[in-house]
């Protein structure tokens, strides 16, 4: 089931997530997993009995566009859909809400993944870091 946290047991959970997987194994301080976006954005977690496995924010923007941020699948769970069914989830959200491109920074080891749900690069971005190559990407929705 794919739905927003609602208990602060859940919030703690979606972030402690998204920290296990896109900060820690790069020895990045609690916390960095968090921006002020997070106030304003969309969340979204991947549940499965009750535990987070999967999570992954979208972002409003201007001209009918939205970013999707901060996906992260548990290791443990990587390979079995979850990212996808997050991704196919969020891009039906954001047409419902009128946005009709979606774009995204891509690590270099997700490039392929985004590439089978049908996003093209745009072009090389930024280095976080200091060692993990981003690629701005997107799609029409």
């Amino acid at each position: 089931m794919i739905r927003k946290p609602n208990s602060s047991a859940e919030w703690n959970n979606y972030y402690n997530l998204r920290y296990k997987v896109l900060r820690a194994p790069w020895n990045q301080p609690l916390g960095s997993e968090r921006n002020e976006g997070d106030e304003t954005a969309e969340h979204f977690a991947f549940f499965e009995n009750e535990l987070i496995i999967g999570v992954g924010r979208l972002d409003f923007m201007p001209k009918n566009t939205c970013q999707i941020r901060f996906m992260a699948v548990d290791e443990n769970q990587q390979g079995k859909g979850i990212g996808r069914k997050l991704m196919l989830h969020m891009e039906e959200i954001a047409k419902e809400q009128g946005s009709n491109e979606i774009i995204l920074h891509a690590r270099e080891i997700a490039v392929p993944f985004y590439q089978k749900l049908d996003y093209s690069i745009i072009e090389k971005s930024h280095l976080l870091f200091n060692e993990i190559q981003h690629y701005l990407m997107h799609k029409k929705i």
